[in-house]
């Protein structure tokens, strides 16, 4: 897997977690525990996203 697909993966996976975590907000079924381990993964992939682009 080339490096640009690689990222454009990640992009994807960061798009899709930042969709789940606008839609727990809105969710009165989702806990706050939820909500906070959704945005840790997508802080993570973001840092991964910024580690490979340098």
């Amino acid at each position: 897997m080339s490096l640009s697909s690689h990222l454009s993966e990640l992009k994807k996976k960061h798009q899709i977690l930042d969709m789940q975590v606008e839609e727990a907000q809105r969710s009165p079924s989702y806990d706050a525990l939820q909500i906070v381990e959704l945005k840790k993964q997508k802080l993570k992939l973001k840092e991964e996203i910024e580690r490979l682009s340098n």
